[in-house]
């Protein structure tokens, strides 16, 4: 094992990074103040040998797995139930980003009185919880992607209305993340690609969101560069400990980007996510080069930088997007959002929810209902150059 693949972070959170660490979960939760952990995962995970070696090696821990993709209100309201019944001080979050993010909102919520939707990133909302109502946290991703286990936020489908809903606070950030590629071994090579892009994603939204933030841009742009060199090695060869290490690193610091902002790509996935159930990660990679093409003008010196930092063979926006379009093909990420389920008979309210999303106002170009139900219709039909560029 290379020592260069071992670290401690401390931005934005303490990370123990390195093949095997999760040896050391018992030390990280003895360290965050945690000593009757819930572990909090998914259904798929439950009965994987990883869960209950995690189990193993903690004492007084109890399983709770009551967790699907896209979580909702009602799979956080019963974590909650199991977390108070059981009496336990802190969260364990193991998984991808369902399970990470449905168990820093159980963590969230464990002390607060008030419903969960009064907590949306929504202006200051975030200031109505009890800062001393909020658990400690530790994080252990199974997959490469959503960065989730160095966020503040989580974000949970209300059922009722179809949306998903952002719930903000600072003190939702893991206090320990245990970055281990070893546990992302097992993760098939369809599910590798759509997770890798997501974290792809998150860092290029960053770097183009408007604003001034250069540890931001640093940082998204180091980790496209590692997942430009690593995610096909990764998907091609599971069992790459150096790619699915550098992976993990690379989603770790796409979460940390966008603190800066997202933009159209996650304003349209969100909606979509909500009405079809699609995989987060392989609704951002379909819809990616649609949302490129609109902001073309307004990110044409920045996808420029990018094409410079990866080294591609043409540069400026038409090297760069062809370089999109020829990792998705290869990865075999369907070109359509209609590949996946998706149809257009709810255009108008994807348009809608998308303008309403925070992400939204990430985008390097100002965009309205309209725009991005126009944008959506593209993505289903596959018809990229239908988008006017802005």
């Amino acid at each position: 094992m290379s020592v260069a693949l071992r670290g401690n972070w401390n931005y934005p959170t303490t990370v123990w990074a390195g093949p095997g660490r999760i040896a050391e979960l018992a030390a990280a939760c003895a360290a965050a103040g945690i000593h009757r952990p819930l572990l909090v995962t998914d259904e798929g995970l439950a009965a994987a040998p990883m869960i209950k070696s995690a189990l193993a090696a903690l004492k007084d821990a109890a399983l709770f797995s009551a967790v699907r993709g896209n979580p909702a209100a009602r799979h956080v309201e019963a974590g909650l139930k199991a977390y108070r019944d059981g009496r336990r001080d802190g969260v364990v979050a193991f998984g991808g980003g369902s399970a990470l993010d449905a168990g820093k909102v159980v963590a969230f919520m464990s002390g607060q009185t008030r419903p969960l939707w009064d907590f949306e990133d929504v202006g200051d909302w975030w200031t109505r919880a009890d800062p001393e109502g909020i658990a400690p946290v530790v994080a252990v991703p199974t997959t490469a992607g959503t960065g989730s286990e160095v966020g503040r936020a989580g974000v949970i489908l209300n059922e009722e209305t179809h949306q998903k809903k952002i719930i903000f606070h600072p003190k939702m950030m893991p206090r320990i993340v245990i970055l281990d590629a070893e546990l992302t071994v097992g993760l098939p090579p369809a599910v590798t690609a759509a997770t890798g892009i997501d974290a792809f994603v998150h860092c290029f939204e960053a770097y183009c969101a408007p604003g001034y933030h250069p540890l931001a841009d640093g940082i998204a742009l180091e980790g496209m560069r590692l997942i430009h060199r690593h995610l096909a090695r990764a998907v091609a060869d599971g069992r790459d400990i150096e790619a699915r290490a550098q992976m993990l690193t690379a989603a770790a610091m796409g979460a940390t980007a966008f603190q800066k902002g997202l933009g159209g790509v996650h304003a349209i996935a969100h909606p979509v996510g909500s009405w079809f159930n699609t995989h987060h990660g392989l609704t951002n990679a379909v819809i990616l080069p649609y949302v490129m093409n609109h902001n073309r003008h307004a990110i044409a010196d920045k996808t420029a930088v990018i094409a410079r930092i990866l080294d591609l063979p043409q540069g400026g926006f038409e090297g760069f997007r062809a370089w999109v379009l020829a990792l998705r093909r290869d990865l075999g990420i369907p070109h359509s959002l209609a590949a996946i389920g998706v149809n257009a008979d709810q255009a108008g309210v994807i348009g809608r929810e998308a303008a309403a999303d925070p992400s939204a106002g990430g985008n390097p170009i100002p965009v309205d209902a309209a725009a991005l139900e126009r944008i959506f219709r593209a993505a289903v039909a596959g018809t990229l150059e239908a988008i006017p560029a802005a």
